[in-house]
């Protein structure tokens, strides 16, 4: 990548308008991009991202296309200040010269590092602007070009369609085109933005009229005019244990900003919780809930941010606001105090919820709901807490929505971290600058503006946040104390201190026995919180670390809940195979059908999971530790490979695996050994994956050849289709052996055929090197590695199906997808005995086979 040497290289600045490169002021805000018309020797539109404190740039010849279809050429120029964004006007001379029009600006996101990407080679992003949206990519050309070619290509989105650049051109932009039309091919290109218009494709909208009638329907609603002016939020009171009973719903605490959105006459306003406007700073926030098509609404809800996987991010959330970050923001939806001319404040908060999961049932991907459970509090908090959660938020189930802090809404925290206001700070020592640590206090119970000492916190600053907080926190100070010290600290001879204002959240390791934090580190400075939010909390003193509780054991009454499922599949018509109309009903009833097959194979194994909540055709995911809201569903806390313990979800009957559905599943991915005995492989499975021009006659003597081989060293194995292209051989193993013989063997294994057989397979997963090559993937035979289940659904056009075979079937099948969602449970109704009858029963490991394969 080029730096701003090369921008300020090519220009003669006494002799251009545009800006020279000092960017100091392109730090605290949103990543932007912006796209500029550029009417130079050869007409083009200049593609530009925000990466830093740069614009990352390639020229586009024929403009951005929205036609999923359509590779559009994009080479890479020198990067531009950011401060070019504001750019427009005529370039009289030298580089670059002509007239240059802004056509679009606005935010983008992207989830993982943006350079890292860039670096690979593949760039996935979304766009957030007046004319470009949606998601798209930059993919490099493989050919060889004086500049770095690229691809800008449209992503298959609600968006896509059938509209290029030169139709979104206003009459200002059409007018530069045509005066600046000289040569054949761009007299004809002002010609075509003159003549054609066509507008962005939109996002579906609810029903308002639909919408509207269901809110003032419900008992409590009334009639009430729209504004969208900050409203007071609802605000939680701490307590240390959950609320018992079902008269309680329990949410996610989570770990973002609190952000309040009005809506008046179709124009949304956003809120923080201390009545800021955050309409700026969040664009595409404001435009999903726009797209929702509204007249009026008040919501409420916490933003969040998410990481490569999918994780919320609060670090991420700060870094993005901003501008060193560009992830992905979440507007996480739990409140809908009105709605359509309806004052729903005085309805019942589960009647509330259900009305706004209605509104968000096929709302853009950056608006979601914020599920819940209801009863059984203490298990929603040690959910939380194996997953590392804030914690949990309960709340009266038939409560209203009062402004302010009450009993109705409760807020139980993990006791790792906790917010205080900053009351000081000492001085630098040896090479740091501005401040040595920030001094820390909490509110005084026994005196209503009083504050109290509890330590300093001088770990967990990036470079940038000392340098911002020098030039706040640390400008001023007094050496006389605002608050009461209950302990004394030689290192506070020459603090400053101040009023308390600004807040920070710290990580600590319990309370000394002075009443100070042990070993606190930063964990964020909570811009948008003051000091006076937490005088209102009415919150205690921070208190000490419990131990976790200790999973429940596959089948135990506690993780059974003790109570038989009655679970709902919510949406059950919505598509999600849009190319075959299967509903997620279909999907219910498939595993319905199947049930007493399919479990065998997935029940207590630790199993990650497919999951597409808005179908095949947008995002799908892997999910492989619990998540909220689940009740039927087994988890345990096991190591991996960083040493970290984490909590993993396995089924334990059929109500686990209907749940899962209901939550989204399609895909069953099981380790090959037990939540019991996670150490100890107790299958092993060769998958046969086909390269480019590989018959499945190859694929079929290829089985057969591993089937062979085994034998031969005296391992039985089974078959099974994989609903994709290729095949499995499963090989049972009883009793188990360790992970890292299994992976050996199978390494070994798949070495010898790929070296006894060099025209027929490959043992490296280098996808270059696979062409008319058979890949014998040992990899999946690994602690912590997955295989598709026996009868799982695949997420792909078709619904195929993973089947178990009998070998003697082999010779019949075409494809390794022969089997879908409505051929399998008639296959199973004539099938007289399990392909894989007495794979259980089958004695053998591997302790003498490394040696008879030499």
């Amino acid at each position: 990548m080029s730096s701003l040497r090369d921008y300020q290289r090519k220009r003669d600045f006494s002799r251009t308008r545009e800006p020279a490169a000092n960017d100091a002021a392109a730090a605290g805000h949103r990543a932007i991009f912006v796209v500029q018309l550029h009417h130079a020797s050869r007409r083009h539109f200049d593609f530009r991202l925000q990466v830093g404190d740069v614009l990352k740039s390639w020229a586009v010849p024929k403009g951005p296309s929205y036609d999923p279809r359509v590779k559009r050429l994009a080479v890479e120029v020198e990067d531009h200040p950011v401060s070019y964004a504001g750019f427009e006007g005529d370039i009289e001379h030298g580089y670059g010269k002509g007239h240059v029009d802004q056509f679009d600006i606005g935010v983008w996101t992207t989830r993982g590092d943006a350079e890292e990407q860039l670096q690979k080679g593949h760039l996935q992003f979304e766009l957030f602007g007046k004319r470009l949206k949606g998601g798209w990519h930059l993919v490099r050309s493989g050919r060889k070009e004086r500049q770095p070619a690229w691809f800008l290509i449209k992503a298959k989105d609600t968006f896509a369609g059938d509209v290029e650049a030169d139709d979104l051109l206003d009459a200002k932009m059409a007018r530069s085109t045509r005066a600046a039309a000289k040569t054949p091919a761009t007299k004809a290109a002002a010609k075509k933005s003159a003549t054609r218009r066509k507008s962005i494709p939109k996002a579906r909208k609810v029903s308002r009229l639909r919408l509207a009638k269901a809110a003032a329907a419900l008992a409590g609603a009334r009639p009430a005019p729209a504004d969208n002016d900050f409203f007071k939020p609802e605000l939680a009171r701490l307590r240390e244990t959950p609320p018992a009973g079902d008269q309680w719903l329990h949410e996610v605490k989570w770990d973002g900003y609190r952000i309040l959105a009005a809506i008046a006459g179709g124009e949304v306003k956003l809120w923080s919780r201390n009545a800021l406007p955050w309409n700026d700073r969040l664009p595409d926030i404001a435009q999903s809930l726009a797209s929702l098509g509204l007249h009026s609404a008040r919501l409420d809800g916490e933003l969040v941010a998410l990481d490569a996987d999918g994780h919320s991010d609060f670090n991420g959330l700060q870094q993005t606001l901003s501008g060193e970050a560009q992830l992905p923001l979440i507007y996480v939806l739990f409140d809908l105090p009105y709605l359509e001319g309806s004052d729903l404040s005085r309805v019942g908060l589960l009647e509330r919820k259900a009305l706004l999961q209605k509104l968000l049932a096929h709302a853009p991907k950056h608006l979601a709901f914020s599920t819940h459970a209801i009863g059984n509090g203490e298990d929603a908090f040690r959910v939380a807490t194996e997953q590392q959660l804030e914690g949990i938020i309960s709340k009266r189930v038939d409560s209203a929505y009062h402004a302010g802090r009450g009993d109705d809404w409760l807020k139980i925290k993990r006791l790792e971290s906790d917010e205080f206001a900053v009351v000081g700070y000492t001085p630098p020592k040896g090479s740091r600058s501005g401040f040595g640590s920030l001094l820390l206090a909490r509110p005084d119970p026994a005196v209503a503006t009083g504050w109290i000492y509890v330590g300093r916190v001088g770990t967990g600053f990036s470079d940038r946040q000392l340098r911002q907080l020098a030039g706040t926190i640390a400008a001023n100070g007094s050496h006389k104390p605002t608050v009461k010290l209950t302990a004394v600290d030689p290192l506070l001879r020459d603090a400053r201190w101040v009023k308390p204002a600004a807040v920070a959240e710290v990580y600590y390791r319990g309370i000394g026995n002075k009443n100070l934090l042990r070993q606190p580190s930063l964990k964020s400075m909570r811009t948008d919180k003051t000091a006076t939010d937490l005088s209102d909390s009415d919150r205690a003193a921070p208190r000490k670390a419990a131990p976790a509780a200790r999973p429940p054991a596959p089948g135990s009454t506690s993780a059974r809940k003790g109570k038989p499922a009655d679970i709902a599949i919510s949406h059950p018509d919505r598509v999600v195979y849009p190319d075959d109309g299967y509903t997620k009903q279909d999907v219910a009833d498939y595993y319905t059908r199947v049930m007493k097959w399919f479990l065998p194979g997935v029940i207590g194994r630790p199993t990650s999971v497919i999951r597409c909540p808005e179908g095949t055709a947008k995002a799908c995911f892997f999910q492989k530790h619990l998540m909220q809201g689940l009740k039927h569903v087994g988890s345990a806390k096991l190591k991996e490979e960083s040493g970290a313990q984490a909590t993993y979800i396995y089924p334990l009957d059929a109500d686990s695996v209907i749940e899962l559905v209901q939550f989204g599943v399609l895909e069953f991915h099981p380790w090959g050994a037990t939540v019991e005995q996670p150490d100890r492989a107790d299958r092993m499975v060769f998958d046969l994956d086909p390269g480019e021009d590989v018959a499945w006659e190859r694929m079929i003597a290829a089985a057969r050849l591993v089937r062979k081989l085994l034998d031969q060293i005296g391992l039985a194995s089974f078959l099974r289709t994989t609903g994709g292209k290729g095949l499995h051989v499963v090989v049972p193993l009883n009793p188990g052996c360790p992970w890292p013989q299994v992976k050996e063997f199978a390494r070994a294994f798949a070495s010898a055929m790929a070296q006894a057989h060099p025209m027929e397979f490959i043992a490296t997963a280098s996808k270059s090197r696979r062409t008319n090559l058979i890949y014998v993937d040992y990899l999946r035979n690994s602690r912590g590695a997955t295989s598709v289940a026996s009868y799982s659904l695949r997420a792909r056009s078709g619904a195929p199906v993973a089947v178990p075979l009998r070998w003697d079937e082999l010779g019949k099948l075409k494809s390794g997808h022969d089997f879908d969602i409505r051929s399998t449970p008639k296959r199973l109704a004539r099938q007289r005995k399990d392909p894989w009858a007495g794979i259980d029963d089958t004695r053998q490991n591997l302790d003498d086979m490394m040696e008879k394969l030499g």
